[in-house]
């Protein structure tokens, strides 16, 4: 009796094993905080089953899921017409899953100032071009007559990784200012005119907070968990927006989704449509290297959809677009 115990446990263990899975992701810190939640919430549902996932920045993610040393990826850049087939031609042909609609806001460190400040997008652009340098300069007073700008320098802080917050900040810029767009342009490299960097958005945030006069871009999440000040931006109706799960959510309700999902709605139409934001996605191997892998993806994607998406506001993301999960759910098909 005995024997035929431990030879049951051994057959259970094997098969427990064998149906075990163990995934690997990296790519946006964008929105590490919900694929933090996400990931763990399936695998207490599915406890067979482990998500693991680094926030190394969007280029990194690209980087990994085109070499296939991660099951999928993540980014908040789309990926280029020239990197899909990249990765093609390294044998992964990859779909562009969005998961969660996310603001980026301008942070900065101004002790003693009571209310937010308010920017516009040619005065950030200049800002980032070194052509602002001061925070009373005119431009600012202008936009903030009532704040008590101090004669302070401004200290800039950008991303120092291939970051899609980047990318979402640039695209904003070269759409609303030409000396941008001609100058250092839309990338989630960028090759930035002056100041420091900081790793992630979580190194950002870091800088700003701990040097007074510094001013940065990080998603919304960071700014409200690391209790840092942020500024209302003006949309591309001319009003003033500040980013809320309500005015992302305007900014993405007109607009046009292509079939594969990767689309720019930074500067969106609409009084209420804060213009700084984006879709984030995942990157997923069309053709799984381990199908059971492939498996575990579509039904993570599926459960994201039903499960997850009520979820996002709690970590002030938008959801997707009904239209949009609705589609997602079908593409998703093509996982294999």
């Amino acid at each position: 009796m005995k024997i035929k115990f431990i030879l049951g446990i051994l057959l259970l263990s094997a098969i427990t094993s064998a149906d075990a899975q163990s995934l690997n992701g990296a790519g946006a810190t964008f929105p590490n905080p919900i694929y933090t939640k996400w990931f763990s919430e399936y695998h207490e549902a599915h406890p067979n089953v482990t998500i693991n996932y680094q926030g190394i920045g969007s280029g990194g993610g690209i980087r990994q899921v085109t070499a296939g040393t991660v099951d999928f990826g993540a980014t908040d850049g789309p990926m280029t017409d020239a990197q899909l087939a990249e990765a093609k031609k390294a044998g992964h042909d990859l779909l562009h899953i969005p998961t969660v609609l996310g603001a980026v806001v301008p942070v900065y460190n101004l002790p003693g100032m009571k209310f937010p400040l308010k920017f516009s997008g040619d005065v950030l652009a200049d800002i980032y071009l070194g052509k602002i340098t001061m925070w009373n300069d005119p431009r600012l007073v202008k936009d903030n007559p009532d704040a008590n700008l101090p004669a302070l320098n401004i200290l800039i802080v950008h991303r120092s990784d291939g970051s899609g917050t980047s990318y979402i900040f640039t695209d904003y810029l070269s759409k609303v200012s030409p000396a941008w767009e001609s100058g250092p342009g839309r990338s989630t490299a960028v090759n930035w005119p002056l100041g420091i960097g900081g790793k992630g958005n979580e190194g950002v945030a870091g800088m700003v907070r701990q040097n007074p006069g510094a001013i940065g871009y990080v998603e919304l999440i960071y700014a409200l968990q690391n209790k840092i000040d942020y500024g209302l931006v003006k949309s591309a109706a001319g009003q003033w927006v500040q980013a809320s799960i309500e005015s992302v959510t305007n900014a993405a309700a007109g607009a046009k989704i292509p079939a594969d999902f990767r689309v720019s709605i930074t500067n969106a139409p609409g009084k209420e449509a804060y213009p700084i934001l984006s879709f984030t996605w995942l990157l997923i191997p069309k053709n799984s290297v381990d199908p059971a892998k492939g498996k575990v993806l579509v039904d993570f994607v599926n459960w994201m959809i039903d499960h997850g998406e009520s979820e996002v506001s709690t970590l002030s993301y938008a959801p997707l677009p009904a239209s949009v999960a609705a589609n997602v759910k079908k593409a998703i098909l093509a996982v294999h």
